[in-house]
């Protein structure tokens, strides 16, 4: 019998990095959201969209795509860095140091492989040795800087990184897995966190049923989130989480990897945060953990009969639902 811990506890783990980091960063995320929530019919709306979006995706050339979704990410990395920035002057200098050290051994790394691979690294090198440049100059001017509002110059620099080590590492073995998959968990945890505090307990509760009923018709139904997925995939941009299975199973291709959309990923960080202001940390905790064995039992029919692809929102909210009813008893009796 073929199961797999990997995907799971990287869903578990992402979880509750949103339910820890929420509580740190809701109070500066809704300042400046001006405090604004979603309505019902908002969460209605964005179904709507995310459904519309998927639906059309395979009619949109992968350029322009690729174009989308690197400006989308680029634009979220430096609004959430932008809106932290204001931090001390030690964290600001700490941050440049490394961004030199990073971009310094990117950069020469990028230079060396220039030489042996393909001249198109060594535009690369050039793009990270000014970067380098920049985070040195940032640096010595957090010296001599006397106040501690946000810093623009600050937040530009992880789009920067971002947008230069996919454009030049993308198709090499040095992106996928490994910076695929930290940029896909990193854009996971920011999405939860962005998102999660425009919604209220009733509007999640909308917006996971329809989602859930719109995902299994896209997947199960109409089969276009497969048409969607796999049209994205090309690009190697990190829109998903792709993990090997552990223990390991292998196939004559190879040894077989699971993936799940960065969709999926907010949908169980939004449940897990949710619970986590309905009823407190100890419930999210109970909650995150259910929807990750839901998601495993799940994950194990598919490894185990063959099925290509099974929505993600009903292996995940399979799992919330029952922890959730449940506290909702709980409580009722304790009122009476």
């Amino acid at each position: 019998m073929y199961f797999d811990v990997a995907m799971p506890l990287t869903l578990f783990i992402v979880m509750m990095t949103g339910v820890i980091l929420n509580k740190k960063t809701e109070s500066k995320l809704r300042a400046a959201f001006e405090e604004r929530e979603f309505k019902v019919k908002d969460a209605i709306m964005l179904v709507v969209a995310i459904t519309v979006a998927v639906s059309v995706i395979t009619f949109v050339p992968q350029a322009a795509v690729m174009t989308i979704f690197l400006l989308a990410y680029s634009l979220l990395l430096f609004t959430f860095t932008y809106i932290f920035s204001g931090v001390k002057k030690i964290q600001a200098e700490l941050f440049y140091v490394v961004s030199m050290v990073f971009s310094f051994a990117a950069a020469t790394f990028s230079l060396s492989l220039s030489v042996l691979c393909d001249v198109l690294f060594a535009y690369g090198a050039v793009v990270l040795y000014c970067l380098c440049g920049f985070s040195f100059i940032a640096l010595i001017y957090e010296v001599d800087r006397q106040h501690t509002k946000e810093r623009w110059y600050l937040a530009a620099i992880p789009p920067v990184l971002f947008l230069t080590l996919y454009i030049f590492f993308n198709r090499t073995p040095i992106w996928f897995p490994y910076m695929l998959n930290m940029y896909g968990l990193i854009f996971a945890v920011l999405i939860i966190l962005y998102l999660g505090i425009l919604f209220t307990w009733k509007t999640s509760i909308f917006f996971a049923g329809l989602l859930t009923f719109a995902d299994t018709v896209l997947v199960l139904v109409t089969r276009t989130m497969i048409s969607a997925a796999t049209h994205v995939a090309g690009l190697r941009l990190p829109v998903m989480v792709i993990l090997p299975t552990f223990p390991q199973v292998v196939t004559e291709k190879g040894v077989l990897y699971m993936s799940l959309g960065l969709g999926d990923f907010f949908f169980a960080g939004l449940l897990a945060v949710q619970t986590c202001k309905k009823f407190g940390r100890n419930a999210a905790f109970l909650s995150a953990a259910a929807m990750a064995f839901s998601f495993s039992i799940f994950e194990a029919f598919i490894l185990n009969f063959g099925i290509r692809a099974f929505p993600g929102t009903l292996m995940i909210i399979c799992g919330w639902l029952p922890v959730t009813l449940l506290k909702f008893l709980k409580d009722g009796k304790t009122l009476k």
